[in-house]
């Protein structure tokens, strides 16, 4: 470990071989550090955290601090951070509730800049972009491969489905399905997310195979449930439209649309 003489590391603290903890940073009592992930000056990691390995936290972050949530009354809800992700300047990600799950949680792989802020009880994919000033609210989940633009910002309790993407400064109040481009305040979906799609190894067969599906959803009139009926005879030829029937099944909030 190296540790910077003026970092203030608690006793109890858990920090594993190779991690580095930067000058005027703080790590508190029950918080978990894996192998090789660097600390940056002036970060305060605290509450019920765990970070895994070769992650990269730079300065002024709050990390694993309690819930901006009135109902929260001191329970040991918890933080868990994957391995090899980078968190930029000023950001805050909270703990969870117990009103929730009860943690926060954030994959791997992924890349969040700065000023992102994921509140209490959010659950992150893997290979996730957040752009700079990503705000989601409470409850929000995200799946692997997302892209938000910068100053996304989203409404508790949404939903973002897999491979989906949102352009600069987009407000969801509702639910983006998998692999679908969205955008506006409020939001409005804008097709597929073709090229990212491509760059990930989908065949050409899938990508037209989820425009179509696209088409269905969005220009075919029909409801939500017929187009996922629709949808399911396809989806035997194509399996990577189950995903996208599973997530519109379960469109509590409704889509963008």
């Amino acid at each position: 470990m190296s540790i910077h003489p003026t970092a203030l590391v608690h006793p109890g603290a858990r920090l594993a071989a190779g991690v580095e903890v930067g000058p005027y940073s703080i790590v508190g009592e029950h918080v978990e550090i894996g192998e090789r992930t660097w600390i940056g000056p002036h970060v305060v990691v605290s509450g019920h955290t765990r970070i895994g390995r070769d992650n990269r936290i730079f300065q002024f972050s709050s990390i694993g601090e309690i819930p901006q949530d009135k109902k929260y009354a001191g329970e040991p809800t918890r933080l868990e951070i994957g391995d090899r992700n980078t968190i930029r300047e000023f950001c805050t990600l909270n703990c969870g509730t117990a009103q929730d799950v009860g943690v926060t949680r954030v994959g791997s792989d992924n890349w969040i800049m700065a000023y992102v802020h994921l509140a209490h009880d959010c659950q992150v994919g893997n290979n996730t972009i957040f752009a700079n000033n990503s705000q989601l609210a409470g409850h929000v989940h995200v799946g692997d491969w997302v892209i938000l633009g910068g100053f996304t910002v989203v409404h508790q309790f949404v939903r973002i489905g897999a491979h989906s993407m949102t352009a600069m400064g987009t407000i969801l109040l509702q639910d983006v399905p998998p692999y679908v481009t969205a955008s506006g305040n409020p939001s409005a979906p804008h097709g597929v997310n073709s090229e990212g799609l491509k760059r990930r190894g989908f065949s050409s067969k899938s990508v037209m195979a989820i425009r179509r599906a696209y088409k269905t959803i969005y220009k075919s009139g029909l409801k939500l449930d017929e187009a996922c009926a629709a949808l399911a005879a396809d989806a035997a030829e194509v399996p990577e439209l189950n995903p996208l029937i599973e997530f519109l099944a379960q469109a509590g909030r409704g889509i963008v649309r």
